[in-house]
């Protein structure tokens, strides 16, 4: 998509409805916050059902999720803290859907995994059906920010259903770490070195963190029965948190991921 015919379409938007990024740029601190967020919410998602019962864990969970993408498509630019609670609360909710089809429903996660798989491919095709776009430098106005958290909502419902679903099959949890962690180098491999577009290799890696933060995360957090280091959940959660906060907060005060507001002329379909 050229450049002209960004500015053309960015022209036809109403000025008022065209807002400043919306989502960090993609750095290293970036997928290290990412990863961070997936097992952190795995970890909490599950210590909160175990302390106050699944259904109120939902529901606190929801409650909590609503709250903080108000608050992100309340504010018209990127705000750091803002953003990653929402992802925070994406990964904590996303965890506890993928959780409610098999443990409350009895959805085998062989069947639940392709079934997100599917719900996420059909937000793909509707977010580029709508938009000619799935570029994150292209979060610039409501419709696109919702296709966007809609996105993400299912990548970390899908992350988790196949970290549960490889862990169960043999890997074990640290088996499933390395297996995730070796997946993650292919798009980056394949876009730097073959044919991969930038934007494909963003969402396949994307989705690969969720299984690999959460599988670091429950090795760390379940008994040793369970093939895990016994720290325990609420530990585990904890100290994931501090490093969250710490990033954040870095990030925050640095502004090293705030995206240029002309970088979204330039995006890759």
């Amino acid at each position: 998509m050229s450049t002209e015919h960004l500015t053309r379409h960015s022209r036809s938007i109403p000025p008022a409805a065209v807002l400043a990024s919306k989502v960090p740029e993609v750095t290293l601190y970036f997928w290290v916050i990412k990863v961070l967020t997936t097992g952190m919410g795995e970890t909490a998602s599950d210590f909160l059902a175990h302390w106050i019962g699944p259904i109120p864990a939902v529901g606190l969970g929801g409650l909590a999720l609503v709250a903080s993408l108000a608050l992100q498509f309340a504010v018209r630019r990127y705000v750091a803290w803002i953003y990653w609670t929402a992802i925070v609360m994406v990964s904590v909710f996303g965890t506890m859907a993928a959780d409610v089809l098999h443990v409350g429903l009895g959805v085998p996660y062989a069947i639940s995994t392709p079934l997100f798989m599917v719900a996420l491919g059909a937000v793909f095709a509707v977010w580029y059906a709508s938009e000619r776009t799935l570029s994150i430098h292209s979060i610039r106005t409501r419709r696109r920010e919702a296709f966007y958290w809609a996105t993400v909502l299912a990548t970390f419902a899908l992350g988790t259903a196949a970290g549960d679903l490889s862990a169960t099959i043999g890997l074990g949890y640290l088996g499933s770490a390395v297996l995730y962690a070796v997946a993650i180098a292919v798009p980056a491999i394949a876009h730097r070195w073959g044919s991969l577009n930038a934007v494909a290799a963003f969402w396949t890696a994307y989705v690969i963190t969720r299984p690999l933060g959460a599988s670091v995360a429950d090795w760390m957090a379940l008994s040793h029965a369970r093939g895990g280091l016994a720290l325990g959940l609420g530990p585990v959660t904890a100290s994931w948190t501090v490093a969250i906060v710490g990033f954040v907060g870095y990030l925050a005060l640095s502004r090293r991921d705030v995206q240029n507001d002309l970088a979204g002329t330039a995006e890759t379909v």
